[in-house]
């Protein structure tokens, strides 16, 4: 029987309400074995800075650093909208991400039966959607240097982001992701902009040379990620994996999210490289949803994101792939029996709330048992 040390950093808005669904989670499987599940929690974002002036204190980093995994819930708001940008709330979760070199930030979105109606899109177009957004983390323009504003005088400014992508980031994320699809259906589409980005050109280049040199069993296909976009909402069954930068992929993610039926469906899972001694991976687990400042402290959240968040945990971190199939059957046989919060419901349908959804949620976890 393993033990698995965890930090649960529920952050801020409705982060900690629906984090509360996962400790419940974990307090199940503890019980049901044969892995157990130790945790610490800590503040981070626009709590941490109301207790110290900064977004993640070094002490907590370290706590991350010594974790197995990390459970995230979500940071930001309004209050903390003129503190200076570098101890913003987000600076917290950049830091987690740049610090342990989480470089691979897997998104699926899958559409459950039970949700198609929910999706933006027709029915047709989305029932049965299972794709996997594979976006790079810790390159690219959200860390590239310089970025700067200048004064230039007569009410002028300029504002510079660069954005920086060297071989050996593109070779790890592009690796990541014809592995993923060797194990889903094979397929990888490449998305960047080659026809105006020097990023691009190289992003295309260095992509097409690691398929040809290691994956050519592997379907890959390239698009401009305007072009992408595009197609995700016209046709999105047409992909598998899709592997991008981290602006591209920071926003087909969320149009991905859209096709679910709600930002509160969608799980997220942020990986490391393979420690080579330990044969372990940093990794952080977040929900792709906001911190929702409208309905926060409510008990009104969707927690299923957060719930399948760790449900993510326990199948890339830890190998337990049934257990992690189970969270997977669980959510899908609530939806099935028509339990819906406000986020999900079709006009006039009734609604639960975080907690009741959890209940339902660990219910049927209890009949799979």
């Amino acid at each position: 029987m393993a033990t698995h040390n965890l930090l649960l950093l529920p952050g801020d808005g409705i982060g900690p309400e629906v984090m509360a669904e996962v400790k419940r989670v974990i307090d199940f499987f503890n019980k049901k074995g044969p892995d157990r599940f130790t945790y610490d929690e800590d503040l981070v974002g626009g709590a941490c800075y109301d207790a110290h002036q900064v977004a993640i204190t070094d002490a907590t980093m370290a706590k991350a650093k010594a974790a197995d995994a990390v459970i995230f819930g979500s940071v930001g708001g309004p209050k903390w909208d003129k503190v200076a940008y570098d101890v913003r709330p987000e600076a917290g979760l950049l830091r987690l991400r740049k610090d342990l070199d989480l470089y691979a930030n897997l998104r699926p979105a899958v559409t459950y039966p039970a949700l198609a109606d929910a999706s933006s899109l027709k029915r047709e177009l989305v029932e049965g959607l299972d794709i996997m957004i594979l976006r790079e983390l810790t390159g690219g323009v959200y860390f590239g240097e310089p970025k700067t504003i200048t004064d230039l005088g007569n009410g002028q400014k300029r504002a510079i982001d660069t954005q920086v992508y060297d071989t050996y980031e593109i070779e790890r994320i592009g690796r990541v992701a014809f592995e993923l699809a060797r194990k889903r259906r094979n397929k990888v589409t490449s998305m960047e902009k080659r026809n105006v980005m020097k990023s691009g050109l190289l992003w295309n280049e260095v992509i097409t040379a690691l398929h040809a040199r290691e994956f050519k069993d592997v379907q890959l296909e390239h698009q401009l990620a305007d072009s992408g976009g595009m197609q995700l909402v016209r046709n999105p069954k047409q992909f598998d994996v899709i592997v991008t930068d981290n602006l591209f992929g920071d926003m087909l993610s969320d149009i991905a999210a859209m096709l679910t039926g709600s930002l509160g469906m969608l799980a997220s899972a942020s990986l490391g490289e393979v420690d080579p001694k330990t044969k372990k991976r940093k990794a952080l687990y977040e929900p792709v949803h906001g911190s929702a400042p409208d309905i926060a402290g409510k008990g009104l959240a969707n927690p299923i994101a957060m719930i399948a968040s760790f449900g993510m945990a326990l199948r890339y971190s830890f190998d337990l792939g049934p257990q992690a199939d189970m969270i997977d059957k669980a959510i899908a046989a609530t939806l099935d029996k028509g339990i819906r919060t406000g986020d999900i419901a079709a006009p006039g349908e009734k609604t639960v709330g975080t907690s009741e959804m959890g209940s339902a949620i660990l219910a049927e976890l209890e009949q799979l048992a």
